[in-house]
């Protein structure tokens, strides 16, 4: 059930932003991706120096006397992140962090996570655009199908705490902040619905809850561990090479034995070596063992 809940979710305007065009079998985008991250970061920096972040209203503001810069305020985590070989500037200004109970830790960026958010692009430093907000009722999200400005963002927050009782779901203590995202970790130079290309974006965000150890192929490998090169980007691990990453796989070494029954006693297929030739291999990825 939370499977096809999480399928029919992807219809949000998020999916929209890093697959697009670039999914076409043939596809050559000759975009200078590098040059517009510089670019990017040039805007966010300016517009970072100019607004600060309005506690009493919870909203981002142009710069006034006496109050802090956002790129001066200690709650802005600034994180390098590198796609496809380019190098960003992401920004999270942290409001709470959030004080889950129970303490689940930050999502991986493979988790699937509960929010609320309203999305705004940077049409320049004086002028913010609404595209996208879903503010009244939280809505599952999966961070590993989302814009990668969110994948990474996300893992500065905890969720909260769920004291719904008979009436509609609700949280208290959970995560709350602002990202501030280049253009290359949103939409891109392809732009979306209502959204132009190469242009950066901001989001105020609210995190409740997240699943812990998402298992989107539900073959008792959390999906996060699903990357055997170690990389920390299990979307490029494909050990079968049927072209289905091993988090989306119910067979990872195509052996014909689904990966969910070479779990042993214990039910997890990460801690059994049995083949003696490849003693390093879990039996899950070794299409040699069992020998059907």
């Amino acid at each position: 059930m939370f499977n096809r809940k999480l399928l029919v979710l992807c219809l949000s305007i998020l999916f929209l932003g890093y697959a697009c065009d670039s999914d076409r079998i043939g596809y050559v985008d000759n975009f200078d991706h590098a040059s517009q991250a510089l670019i990017d970061n040039d805007s966010l920096i300016d517009f970072l120096e100019t607004h600060y972040y309005n506690d009493a209203i919870d909203s981002v503001q142009p710069i006034v006397s006496g109050e802090t810069a956002l790129i001066n305020d200690s709650r802005l985590i600034i994180q390098d992140v590198t796609e496809e070989e380019v190098d960003y500037k992401l920004y999270s200004f942290i409001k709470t962090v959030g004080n889950p109970n129970p303490d689940k830790g930050y999502p991986t960026v493979m988790d699937s996570v509960l929010v609320k958010y309203k999305g705004q692009y940077l049409f320049d430093t004086d002028n913010l655009i609404d595209f996208d907000e879903r503010l009244v009722n939280p809505i599952w999200l999966r961070l590993n199908a989302t814009i990668r400005g969110w994948t990474y963002g996300f893992s500065n927050f905890k969720g909260g705490e769920n004291i719904t009782d008979n009436g509609p779901i609700t949280y208290i203590n959970g995560g709350k902040g602002v990202l501030f995202i280049p253009s290359g970790l949103g939409y891109r130079n392809f732009g979306a619905p209502g959204i132009p290309g190469s242009v950066n974006l901001m989001f105020y965000v609210e995190l409740y809850d997240l699943v812990q150890d998402t298992d989107y192929d539900n073959d008792s490998v959390p999906s996060i561990l699903e990357d055997p090169d170690g990389d920390g980007d299990p979307r490029n691990d494909d050990t079968d090479g049927d072209n289905i990453p091993n988090y989306s796989d119910v067979d990872d070494d195509n052996d014909g034995v689904l990966t969910i029954n070479e779990g042993g006693d214990d039910g997890d297929p990460t801690n059994d070596f049995n083949d003696p030739d490849n003693p390093t291999l879990p039996d899950y990825l070794n299409p040699n063992y069992p020998n059907n």
